[in-house]
């Protein structure tokens, strides 16, 4: 600005001659934008699984969840690579054996020795014979079978058993859920009070009524707990439908003449998706503790396989002489069950738009 565009005041000349030295290129012309670039958009576009996405990263705890979750999957699924023995091998004349890992004998834990009935401390596979070279990383059970091996094949079970329930879950809960809350009415009354029969029937009368018809294994358990599980997932379906299909875009749908099982899988399901995929989650847990707890009372995978259930109440028999082996398998489930618990929380936190940043 020129010195002649000023007002002539007394002010403005005192002003005027405090800044004569000041050199005009200091100031700069402001620029003013075109409208349309007023309202460019410069942050990418995100869609609603990209965002939430975003919204987990930021969760430590279930990132961190989500990559132990990976790699016991990966170990479980190729579980006959990592398994460093047969897990139903017996070797009696090597049972109870301490764990032994090279590298950390100087550790107490791992180094292979026990303490006899005398009080002193022995190294267990000298006794036992075994060859030089020849490692238990988590010891031996009563029968001279690798308990990491087991472990591993046993993880394997535990989330197999996991996987099938919830898949169980999912078809019958939404299909069930679904159907209910969009009749409404009568049909919807009928569906709720054959829930509330079944629901009051406790899970272990169901798993003993399933024994006296089918052989005890890992596929009458699959059926009993999918027998019982899907109830919750169907009434959360439920709910959402209740709650969807009075929205405006499912009004419009029916008003242009679109078939209702077009409507439930274009309109409702993906909209519940978020809250399907964080009810899954807490399913897993809930199904592995429940194999583990038939597996733990007896009615559970049969001999010799083995689940994580199986090995604990193997463990726990011999506990006060033997921990490892009821410590290690213990340690396994409440990893799995932390994590699938803390991912589930953290999914639920990044599919709610409701959540604060």
């Amino acid at each position: 600005m020129s010195h002649s565009e000023i007002p002539n005041t007394n002010y403005n000349q005192k002003i005027v001659e405090h800044t004569k030295d000041i050199d005009d290129s200091l100031f700069t012309t402001k620029v003013q934008l075109e409208s349309d670039r007023n309202e460019e958009i410069v942050a990418p576009t995100l869609n609603f699984l990209q965002d939430s996405w975003r919204r987990l990263k930021k969760n430590k705890g279930a990132m961190i969840s989500f990559f132990v979750i990976s790699l016991i999957i990966i170990i479980a699924v190729f579980a006959p690579f990592f398994a460093p023995h047969d897990p139903n091998a017996q070797n009696p004349a090597w049972s109870n054996l301490p764990p032994k890992i090279p590298g950390l004998e100087g550790f107490s834990w791992f180094n292979g020795t026990s303490v006899n009935r005398g009080g002193a401390l022995i190294d267990s596979y000298d006794q036992s014979g075994v060859p030089e070279g020849v490692y238990y990383y988590l010891g031996t059970d009563s029968l001279g079978r690798d308990l990491l091996s087991r472990i591993i094949f046993g993880t394997r079970i535990s989330l197999i058993v996991a996987f099938a329930a919830a898949l169980i879950n999912l078809i019958f809960g939404i299909a069930y859920g679904m159907i209910s809350g969009w009749m409404g009415g009568r049909v919807d009354n009928l569906m709720q009070r054959v829930l509330e029969i079944l629901s009051g029937v406790p899970n272990l009368v169901i798993v003993v009524l399933m024994l006296l018809v089918m052989n005890p294994g890992l596929v009458s358990i699959i059926i009993t707990i999918a027998l019982t599980s899907w109830i919750t997932m169907s009434r959360v379906v439920r709910a959402q439908t209740i709650r969807l299909k009075q929205q405006e875009y499912v009004l419009a749908a029916q008003v242009l003449g679109q078939p209702t099982i077009k409507i439930m899988f274009k309109h409702i399901l993906p909209n519940m998706m978020g809250l399907i995929i964080v009810q899954v989650m807490f399913a897993l847990p809930s199904a592995i503790f429940f194999e583990a707890f038939l597996s733990f009372i007896g009615i559970g995978i049969p001999a010799p396989n083995a689940s994580l259930g199986t090995l604990i109440n193997d463990g726990y028999k011999t506990f006060r002489f033997l921990p490892h082996l009821m410590w290690y398998p213990a340690a396994v489930i409440s990893i799995i069950m932390l994590s699938f618990n803390l991912l589930a929380d953290g999914l639920r936190d990044a599919f709610d738009p409701k959540m604060k940043e």
